[in-house]
């Protein structure tokens, strides 16, 4: 397998020094007593923020000071063609840093925070889809006050490349469809996939929202009702199972704990989620590899919730202690990207979970072998056509079984878009077993 030329432009170690006047007025607070923020903006991409730490003006950073990465920008070779045009019309590609000081957020739809100043990072990607390039490093001064002192903010930006795999499912997951591999303009068959239900004759397993309430009468008369009415507030027993191009099952996504609706609601709630084991062959049997819970948010986001963690390397299943990679929320109406990214600044990344990058001074956290970017697959939203497109790391793939286990990942968050879908709403035949459309 070829991969794809990525690079990851990397914006990390911030600090900023704010020079004090030596009779500020009474009106504004001191600088230092207020916490600061940048935006950060490359060309068409999205806007990132971050924090910015405040150090007094005698420290040398980056002593006694922790390194963290700010934002991340993944660039592919479109991406990377695009930013390089030369054109009389068109400004060289440059990195934009807005810092500001006060909290972050908008009031009234204005920013909170009073811009402090701006800077600019001019960018040279050339070559670096093979090899790593720094752009800055080290103090920029930002403005200058009346007696001509100036704040200075330290940033480090780099760029470094970040090969991966491409996949791309030629249907939707429930369809048991072709999986193939792009490289460029070739399209190459590697996998194929076989939704199925397990357990489909099994009319003993209840869900746990048809217990019934000890201290409510309602809840009790509820558990009375036919297993008809129980069957239409779960879904349970999906699995897929991706196959190599000889037929070999090489891993399998299974629906372990079954998606049901919290009672007196139509949804799966996040005290209740429902669960996958993603597998992977080993021995003559199925090893646990990762778990995916998914929910469905309720407020205004109204979104899919998701946790996936990496299961240790034992015969545990769904009660093992497992170390969370990735815990977001994707639109319900608009989709979006299933990330797991362990050099995020906070956003794909769990804030309990401690991170690693070797880029910005982090040590490889115990049990796990995952850092930098590891995979990412774009998820559509309800009631629209969904064929995942994955991208996996060349780092994290040393054999078959490792790019076919992302890819079962990859089906199992998309499968559970529909999964936690409102129970008011009907699903696909696909997703039905048959004695559910007979009724």
């Amino acid at each position: 397998m070829d991969p794809c030329p990525f690079v990851r432009l990397l914006v990390g170690n911030l600090a900023l020094k704010i020079p004090v006047a030596s009779k500020p007025a009474r009106s504004v607070i001191h600088p230092a007593s207020s916490p600061c923020f940048c935006k950060i903006r490359l060309q068409n991409f999205p806007l990132q923020t971050s924090i910015v730490p405040l150090i007094t003006l005698e420290s040398q950073f980056p002593d006694g000071q922790a390194q963290t990465l700010a934002a991340s920008f993944h660039l592919c070779k479109a991406d990377l063609e695009k930013l390089a045009t030369k054109s009389l019309f068109a400004a060289k590609p440059c990195l934009e840093i807005a810092i500001y000081t006060g909290r972050s957020g908008t009031t009234c739809g204005v920013t909170s925070g009073r811009l402090l100043g701006r800077i600019t990072v001019p960018l040279d990607l050339e070559g670096t889809e093979s090899r790593p390039c720094v752009f800055h490093n080290g103090w920029i001064s930002i403005g200058k006050n009346a007696k001509g002192s100036s704040a200075r903010l330290h940033l480090n930006v780099r760029a470094e490349p970040d090969p991966r795999f491409v996949f791309e499912f030629d249907g939707e997951p429930e369809c048991s469809p072709q999986v193939f591999q792009i490289q460029g303009y070739i399209r190459q068959p590697v996998f194929s996939c076989k939704f199925s239900f397990r357990n489909s004759g099994d009319r003993n397993q209840r869900s746990r929202s048809s217990l019934p309430d000890a201290g409510s009468s309602r809840g009790w008369l509820s558990s009375l009702g036919s297993e008809r009415e129980r069957s239409g507030k779960e879904r349970k027993g999906w699995s897929i199972t991706v196959h190599d191009l000889s037929g070999s099952p090489v891993a399998a996504a299974s629906m372990v704990t079954p998606f049901v609706a919290s009672p007196g609601s139509d949804r799966v709630s996040r005290t209740n989620p429902g669960a996958w084991l993603i597998l992977r062959p080993g021995d003559g049997t199925w090893k646990p590899w990762g778990r995916l819970e998914a929910w469905r948010e309720r407020g205004g986001s109204d979104g899919l919730g998701y946790r996936f963690e990496l299961l240790p390397d034992t015969n545990g299943g769904m009660n093992t202690a497992g170390i969370v990679l990735a815990e977001s929320t994707l639109s319900t109406n608009k989709g979006g990207k299933f990330l797991i990214d362990m050099s995020a600044n906070g956003r794909s990344t769990p804030s309990s979970s401690p991170t690693s990058s070797g880029d910005f001074g982090y040590g490889l956290w115990p049990y796990c072998m995952y850092r930098g970017f590891v995979m990412s697959s774009r998820v559509e939203g309800e009631g629209k056509c969904s064929k995942p497109a994955v991208e996996v790391s060349v780092q994290h793939v040393s054999c078959t079984e490792d790019a076919a286990a992302f890819v079962a990942l990859a089906a199992a968050i998309d499968l559970s878009m529909d999964a936690c879908r409102l129970f008011s709403q009907k699903l696909r035949k696909e997703m039905c077993q048959q004695k559910d459309l007979m009724g």
